[in-house]
């Protein structure tokens, strides 16, 4: 299923150059399922023309507050009332001033004001304009008045300088926009996610690790921000990018996991152990590389700690998920796993069919039984997952305030 599956978008237009990038950003809306009216401004009319959005999405659209094509000739109200969520993208300095003073000199803006569903701009501007101080005080304004400010980024500019200021790209926006739609279950829980591989050295260039891409912890961590958490993650060596809004602390052995995890965990309400954690270390590693010529190295090793077992068995342990990678005999093991780590859920999955994949099929354990996720992309996994979590962790939330 696509993320935008019967979605229904109001995407904006503004009088900024990005406006050039609407085209793409329509069918890249359009790719992931959502249904897409567009509506401009007279300004954006000079950039890119209404018969190209036309084109493209297969639908009218519309400039004018006059406009007769609406029956009750009121677009204002109209157009946004079947709309699951408003997109202003570009958003220009001049379009959000008028956002925050609730001006309706126009259509679009009009329509923003007398909007029933989300409200979300993306940025688009010079640099200074960008940092200026008005314009700083109005972003403040929007997040404070509930609607979301997607951007900018930094790059290069059409005006040839170089900064902050550059409109989101716009599969980055699509995914900013399936995102914000998520269900907010978890809305003001503080969430620490462990992802990736551990690596433990045995001289300066070789180590011990285990075959972890890490995508279904960052894949986890992204859900849990979607669904409204403060999320912090702390990851082995992964070549992935962490998702926008999550904190990020980078780490490389197990005992450097472990560390920080504790000094995190106590401001946790839920702990997520997804990260592929190596079983044993190097006791003996050398300072120096090892040559083939001195003959095959005698390696002593030592088990690493066990950072799920020692995050659960805390005095105040936050509600805890473990994972499970195991080649055979999957709810057998996992139980197993679950009952002497004394999780209250854990999540499993064949190592052979989910290590590096962009899929993968999980099976849930609890103490309600056992929930089979089929297979699926593994955004989608965690999403489930998430929702998961939602429902357990919940009931517990109530019993600790009583």
């Amino acid at each position: 299923m696509s993320e935008l599956t019967s979605k229904r978008v109001l995407l904006g237009i503004t009088g900024g150059i990005a406006a050039y990038k609407a085209a793409e950003l329509a069918r890249e809306l359009q790719r992931a399922g959502a249904d897409v009216q567009v509506v401009m401004t007279e300004a954006a009319c000079q950039f890119i023309t209404p018969v190209t959005l036309q084109a493209l999405t297969g639908k009218p659209v519309f400039t004018s507050m006059w406009d007769n094509r609406v029956g009750n000739g009121m677009p204002h109200i109209e157009l946004s009332r079947d709309r699951d969520l408003i997109l202003v993208a570009p958003a220009t300095a001049d379009f959000m001033s008028k956002l925050v003073h609730g001006a309706a000199d126009d259509l679009l803006a009009t329509l923003c004001l007398a909007r029933e569903c989300p409200l979300l701009v993306a940025p688009a501007m010079n640099r200074q304009m960008w940092e200026n101080p008005a314009t700083r005080r109005n972003v403040a304004s929007l997040r404070e008045d509930g609607i979301g400010v997607l951007g900018p980024d930094a790059g290069d500019q059409a005006c040839g300088e170089t900064g902050m200021g550059r409109m989101l790209e716009p599969v980055e926006l699509v995914r900013s926009v399936a995102s914000w739609l998520q269900p907010k279950l978890l809305a003001g829980t503080r969430v620490l996610i462990t992802a990736g591989p551990t690596f433990e050295p045995i001289d300066p260039v070789r180590g011990i690790t285990n075959r972890s891409s890490g995508k279904m912890g960052y894949a986890i961590a992204r859900a849990a921000q979607e669904s409204g958490a403060d999320v912090t993650l702390v990851s082995g060596p992964t070549a992935l990018q962490p998702p926008v809004g999550t904190r990020l602390i980078h780490v490389e052995t197990a005992q450097q996991m472990l560390d920080a995890v504790n000094a995190q965990v106590d401001s946790a309400q839920i702990f997520i152990g997804v990260a592929a954690v190596s079983d044993y270390q190097v006791k003996n590693r050398s300072s120096r590389k090892l040559k083939k010529e001195t003959g095959v190295p005698q390696l002593e090793l030592a088990p690493t700690p066990d950072i799920i077992q020692s995050v659960a068995s805390r005095e105040r342990a936050p509600f805890c998920v473990g994972f499970a990678a195991e080649s055979e005999e999957l709810e057998k093991n996992g139980q197993a796993k679950r009952r002497r780590k004394n999780l209250p859920l854990l999540a499993a999955n064949l190592a052979q069919t989910a290590i590096g994949a962009d899929d993968n099929e999980l099976l849930l354990l609890d103490d309600e039984g056992t929930h089979r996720l089929p297979r699926a992309p593994k955004l989608e996994q965690a999403r489930a997952l998430v929702r998961h979590i939602a429902k357990l962790y919940r009931p517990q939330k109530k019993i600790v305030r009583a």
